[in-house]
């Protein structure tokens, strides 16, 4: 059988055949010419025909000649196989890369830099995390998402209600946004059906891992098989696989069920929970917390977002325990109904309430002015950064530039990246 597979390399219409004759009568000139230069004598019949060629140019054998020829002879040699051999990569090339639109070293270029990346988890939903995450990709292929599974709105609640599985919304989008593949494929994934039919309110993304997860019998492997149509970069990992909802007991006692209904109670929350209580994590997500070499919290909403991952059996405690420098993106605006009047120190106690000391080693904000305009239009408020309190706490502040110019109010998924990196390289070698 490996026989008939190397025989395949000779079928016709490959466009091989003859490049890989041409290498050959290069290796054969350049044996011809070394065998010259270092005036072998086996070469009979071949080393007379030149001997004689040399007499009658020059007038006398000359060894100096016999050198010369030989040197030339090996250069027009390595030509040959040089030119065989570029021929032979673009043929390949064009039948992997047919749009030519990349350069084979800069694809093998961007491969081998982003395959020695740091190792990076980042821990969250929704659509802060999906923007990281466009922005990391750009820095590393070794990332791993953690996305919560306590969406119980829109689309995915619908699927979740109707086919008994985790909501994919969130798990999509982090899918989309780590994925190195055509623009028209993103914009099927993202695609949402509109009208009165069934199918109105549904992304066809969803409705694709919904697919696949009835075809391979599982989320997880579900996940991965798509990663594979999307080019994905990385990998998304559900923090659990179980059905779970998330629940918020509020500061005057009432409960809230649901992660959608959490902000429209307009109460001020004292914690959120899981029911059930006992949830057990994907196996991969702890083993990406427990191997990274950074994580990353966040951006995204605070306590439907990532609070559901920490609740998870198993999380809190592998990240209190890695050994990882940790990172809490904190989000440039309040939301409303759900943290009304936090400051950043507000939001990092919040996570320490849930998932207790040592989760968070550094706070990362945005230092750069929110445009009026902007602040005109919202009910909520840029986040206060009270620095000393954050130092109280034990964790370090890091201020910058993280405001989108095109979506404001939003972190901008290049000047994230530019940040979180330069914090992995420059504080990481302390942890």
């Amino acid at each position: 059988m490996e026989v008939l597979h190397l025989l395949k390399w000779f079928y016709p219409g490959i466009k091989l055949k003859r490049w890989l004759f041409v290498f050959a009568l290069g290796v054969m000139l350049i044996s011809l010419g070394m065998a010259l230069v270092f005036n072998y004598e086996y070469l009979g019949r071949i080393e007379e025909e030149i001997f004689l060629f040399i007499y009658k140019t020059f007038g006398s054998y000359d060894y100096g000649a016999m050198l010369t020829v030989g040197t030339v002879i090996v250069i027009i040699g390595a030509c040959i196989m040089l030119y065989s051999t570029r021929s032979i990569i673009r043929s390949i090339i064009a039948v992997i890369i047919p749009d030519k639109s990349t350069k084979l070293i800069d694809l093998i270029y961007r491969e081998r830099k982003l395959g020695r990346g740091p190792s990076i988890t980042v821990i969250g939903g929704g659509h802060g995390l999906s923007v990281l995450l466009r922005g990391i990709k750009s820095s590393t292929n070794n990332v791993s998402a953690v996305v919560t599974v306590a969406d119980d709105g829109g689309s995915s609640g619908r699927l979740r209600e109707e086919l008994g599985i985790i909501p994919p919304g969130d798990l999509r989008n982090c899918l989309v946004a780590l994925a190195d593949t055509e623009p028209l494929m993103e914009k099927l994934f993202q695609y949402r059906f509109e009208g009165n039919t069934a199918l109105a309110g549904h992304s066809f993304g969803n409705l694709f891992i919904a697919a696949m997860n009835e075809v391979t019998g599982d989320m997880e492997t579900a996940l991965k098989e798509s990663s594979k149509v999307l080019a994905v970069k990385g990998r998304v990992i559900p923090a659990s696989k179980e059905s779970v909802r998330l629940d918020a007991v509020m500061t005057d006692g009432t409960v809230v069920e649901g992660e959608s209904q959490i902000p429209e109670a307009h109460k001020k929350i004292r914690r959120v929970q899981l029911f059930p209580r006992k949830v057990e994590a994907v196996p991969a997500a702890i083993e990406a917390i427990e191997t990274a070499d950074a994580i990353i919290l966040g951006p995204g909403s605070l306590y439907t977002s990532i609070m559901p991952n920490l609740l998870v059996d198993g999380v809190a405690k592998a990240l209190r325990t890695s050994r990882a420098i940790k990172i809490y993106i904190c989000n440039v605006m309040t939301q409303p109904g759900e943290t009304d009047n936090y400051t950043a120190s507000a939001h990092a106690k919040a996570i320490l309430d849930h998932a207790g000391k040592g989760a968070i080693d550094y706070v990362l904000v945005n230092s750069a002015p929110v445009p009026k305009e902007f602040l005109d239009a919202t009910n909520a408020v840029p986040v206060e950064v009270d620095e000393d309190k954050i130092n109280a706490m034990g964790m370090g502040l890091i201020k910058t530039d993280l405001i989108s110019d095109t979506d404001a109010g939003r972190h901008d998924p290049d000047k994230l990246c530019k940040a979180v990196m330069k914090i992995i390289y420059e504080l990481g070698k302390r942890h």
